[in-house]
């Protein structure tokens, strides 16, 4: 750990020496976790105050990508299936559950994969998680590894959760958890909160920020001493998500591509959702509300959407690119929030407005640094039920009518 010296220096050289104002003030254990929290800010986030994500508003030349398309993988579904288990059995994929938001939105304060989906018996968002995992593994015969990203506010509730309730079934053996890297909070001229006398207000560093939190965690050499090469990542969201999918990992590997994205076909043109594209032809994802009114209704040669394929956050990516992606520094996004703090005369407040900015690092940002992302086709109503509101659109109500469809008893 850093000393109090080589501590102060830091914080003078980027301005932020308020940070061991009361440091004299706090017991031997607040010294040293304070000490610990200054040593694992990077500080050089903060240049992106400087832009305000103008960076990330200039995109460039935007155009339609082609896809594994549904009627492809009925075509090709037998070879997709051979190649996918055969890397499945030899070891080379592993699974990156990410985890670490609450329930809040859902009245459930508790991390998110806890709630409770069932009606008539307890059917847990983790539970049908493992559950779809299962299926792959009792087809392929092989257990697969599952490495579950928390915060640093869930973690000890989700892994004791998994513990209570024996791994739903799975290997404990190959299950592993670790925790999201955090970001620093600052005001609007970009002065680092405290939260109190000894803690620095920060919040977890976006989902783009899973594969380096993933090689701090020391998981990654443990995954690749043990042969895999591809990583299936996921959110928690999505009850109905195929994992470790041996027709996906077949099709993304037969296509030579370095990537794929699971996707789904756009309901209606003006539906909000994030589309895979090409961007100065490397493949790309454009937000909603990113798109003209051109785009959004353009047509291809087949009458559909040109830009229709909404990508559901289940992304296939080989280890060894992501390690070259690693290297460089990613994108980072600045987000107004509202931010609680201790002020200056060490009274907490929480704001009822937006008083400053989080920083986020983006998944989508990663598919941009790819040469190659193949989008692969999936059947909304078998492989996307979100659970984001309580009720409405991608709600529990709409997630639990989904799930009875496909035969999950509630």
């Amino acid at each position: 750990m850093i000393s109090y010296e080589e501590a102060k220096k830091m914080l003078a050289d980027y301005g932020q020496e308020h940070i061991l104002r009361y440091y004299d003030e706090l017991s031997t254990d607040e010294q040293s976790s304070l000490l610990a929290q200054i040593e694992k800010i990077d500080f050089s986030i903060l240049s992106a105050l400087d832009s305000k994500n103008n960076a990330a508003l200039k995109r460039g030349k935007i155009e339609p990508i082609d896809a594994v398309t549904a009627n492809d993988i009925a075509k090709n579904s037998e070879e997709y299936r051979s190649v996918g288990l055969d890397t499945i059995r030899g070891g080379k994929v592993a699974a990156v559950l990410l985890a670490g938001g609450q329930g809040t939105r859902l009245g459930f304060d508790k991390p998110k994969g806890m709630f409770n989906v069932g009606i008539t018996r307890e059917l847990y968002i983790f539970e049908c998680l493992i559950n779809n995992m299962m299926k792959v593994v009792g087809e392929a015969g092989k257990w697969i590894h599952l490495c579950v990203m928390t915060s640093e506010k869930n973690h000890d509730d989700t892994v004791g959760f998994f513990r209570e309730k024996n791994y739903f079934g799975y290997n404990a053996d190959f299950v592993h958890f670790f925790v999201q890297d955090m970001a620093p909070s600052v005001d609007f001229g970009g002065r680092i909160y405290m939260e109190s006398k000894s803690r620095i207000s920060s919040s977890p560093n976006g989902n783009g920020g899973w594969f380096s939190s993933l090689v701090r965690s020391g998981l990654l050499g443990t995954l690749k001493a043990d042969g895999v090469e591809w990583l299936n990542v996921f959110g928690v969201d999505n009850v109905l998500a195929k994992i470790a999918d041996p027709l996906f990992i077949g099709a993304i590997i037969k296509s030579g591509a370095q990537s794929g994205s699971k996707v789904v076909a756009k309901t209606a043109p003006e539906e909000r959702v994030g589309v895979m594209c090409l961007e100065d032809g490397k493949p790309s994802i454009v937000e909603y509300y990113e798109m003209s009114d051109e785009m959004i209704n353009q047509r291809g040669t087949d009458g559909g959407l040109a830009y229709k394929y909404g990508v559901i956050l289940n992304y296939l990516f080989s280890i060894s690119k992501l390690e070259e992606i690693n290297k460089t520094k990613m994108p980072i996004h600045t987000v107004d929030k509202k931010i609680p703090y201790m002020d200056e005369n060490g009274a907490f407040i929480s704001p009822d407005k937006p008083n400053g900015n989080k920083f986020e690092l983006l998944i989508i940002d990663m598919i941009n640094q790819h040469d190659s992302c193949m989008p692969y086709e999936v059947e909304r109503g078998k492989e996307f039920a979100p659970i984001k509101n309580p009720d409405g659109v991608d709600s529990v109500v709409s997630a639990r009518k989904l799930l009875e469809e496909n035969g999950v008893e509630l």
